[in-house]
């Protein structure tokens, strides 16, 4: 089971909250480089990029870890980890929240230019793609009604045509959208965590 719909709609406000000084940095650094420009220089050293970042690689080698625990059957691995799979889908969930906000530090909110600009917005990408498409799939399978979209036509076990889309399809519609779509991303952002951890220290 995933988190309950009322939860996630409460993890998505948390994470629109996280992502909010990414829109308005432009306004409070130079405010920063004015009035704090000490904080302002610890926060963009070397030393202070490091330590977060290693935070942040930790929160994704963790993710991955949750991955193959949750996908190791498909993929023919064998994990041998403490916990049942819808306690590694929750901490899934929730880590992928928390690894906004450590980026969120990392990166005091300023979206870079050039490569790292377009590394953040694929991340922002990975995370999005995965919280909205849970979130709409819960939405639709603690749903009381029974058909969607009645404006189509669907065809039941008899071969008869009815008004919607049942859950069941729904779901599969939405999750073959919504998942394929953040593993495109994941599969991206991955080769751009590598040139990312390579530029940082190359330029060091």
């Amino acid at each position: 089971m995933k988190p309950k719909f009322s939860t996630l709609i409460i993890l998505t406000l948390i994470s629109a909250v996280i992502l909010a000084p990414f829109a308005v940095s432009p306004i409070y650094i130079p405010i920063f480089r004015e009035k704090a420009f000490d904080i302002l220089f610890f926060l963009q050293a070397n030393l202070y990029k490091q330590i977060t970042g290693y935070i942040s690689l930790a929160f994704v080698i963790f993710e991955m870890v949750l991955v193959a625990r949750k996908r190791g059957r498909g993929w023919k691995i064998k994990l041998s980890v403490p916990g049942s799979m819808q306690l590694w889908r929750k901490l899934h969930i929730f880590l992928g929240v928390g690894l906004l906000a450590i980026v969120l530090v990392h990166t005091i909110g300023v979206t870079g230019i050039n490569f790292n600009a377009i590394f953040l917005w694929v991340f922002f990408g990975v995370s999005l793609s995965a919280l909205v498409g849970v979130v709409a799939e819960t939405g639709v399978l603690e749903s009381s009604q029974k058909r969607f979209l009645p404006m189509l036509k669907s065809a039941t076990a008899d071969g008869k045509r009815v008004s919607g889309i049942s859950k069941g399809n729904m779901i599969q519609s939405m999750r073959a959208f919504w998942l394929n779509t953040h593993i495109i991303l994941v599969s991206i952002f991955f080769v751009m965590l590598c040139f990312h951890i390579f530029l940082a220290y190359y330029y060091q």
